[in-house]
């Protein structure tokens, strides 16, 4: 079982506020994350480690970066932390990760997966790591639709695939090799997204990924502009956030650039809303 979990700072990003908040007001998303004059809000590339008594286990791998500057020049990296320092922090060298859970393969989630060697051939980050995926998000990241071509970048999940050390998920809750964490499909924001469940001693943790990418997205109609299904993600937002309050869930954020995760409560309308903001893990 899972005896201890922690963020993983990999940096921070820059993304388009209307976005990132989709048919909100930049009149009121503005006071949440204010833009700069080319209207990017920063973001937090926030993943997780989880230990058990044999595994290292880390959910998402930040965006890398291994990209050339046009690319990056789209997206401002910036920061003092990166993902192997921010892994030596907890004692955890590349070596040591022994599991990958890709949430899904948007760049920004799973671009420190795969890394440049001195040959400059493109080889798995964690070499003696197995890396989870599901079939059905692969299909559909291998074949992208025009709307998410430009995010699913193929030489940060391919050479995965091409070195033998991918494995996919079978659409069940429950990964019989590793106790503790728990599956939730989601495609509102892409197809067959994992948001993922940790059950650590006698906390419960939930690890929304894009779902709900920061704390200002707790209030349901604040959907990204990037999910493919939006009313389907305002569904699965009700019916996640309902499940934490009744859980007692700490909601970790992967990209909130001030917070790292929050419990929630029903306002005295029944409105979800934050309970506690946890700066960190």
């Amino acid at each position: 079982m899972i005896h201890s979990i922690h963020t993983i700072d990999t940096g921070l990003f820059k993304l388009d506020g209307g976005a990132m908040f989709g048919v909100v007001p930049k009149s009121m998303w503005n006071k949440l994350n204010a833009a700069d004059d080319n209207n990017m809000c920063t973001w937090a590339l926030r993943c997780l480690l989880l230990k058990t008594d044999n595994k290292n286990i880390l959910i998402d791998c930040g965006m890398g970066n291994k990209q050339d500057d046009k690319f990056r020049s789209h997206f401002y990296p910036h920061g003092n932390q990166d993902l192997m320092k921010s892994l030596e922090y907890y004692g955890v060298r590349a070596e040591d990760i022994t599991d990958v859970i890709l949430t899904h393969l948007h760049f920004d989630h799973c671009g420190g997966a795969v890394v440049k060697n001195t040959n400059n051939e493109l080889i798995p980050a964690f070499p003696n790591a197995i890396y989870w995926s599901n079939s059905q998000h692969w299909d559909w990241a291998m074949y992208p639709n025009e709307r998410e071509k430009n995010s699913f970048l193929k030489e940060n999940f391919v050479p995965l695939q091409e070195y033998g050390v991918l494995r996919f998920l079978d659409q069940k809750s429950e990964i019989p090799q590793l106790p503790g964490i728990y599956i939730h499909y989601c495609s509102g924001h892409t197809e067959a997204l994992m948001a993922i469940e940790i059950q650590c001693k006698e906390n419960n943790y939930f690890y929304p990924t894009d779902l709900i990418p920061s704390s200002h997205h707790i209030n349901i109609p604040y959907v990204m502009a990037y999910d493919v299904q939006p009313l389907l993600t305002l569904k699965e937002k009700q019916f996640h956030l309902n499940r934490c309050v009744e859980k007692n869930s700490i909601i970790i954020f992967e990209h909130d650039p001030d917070i790292a995760a929050c419990t929630l409560k029903r306002n005295p309308t029944g409105k979800i809303i934050i309970d506690q903001h946890l700066l960190s893990i």
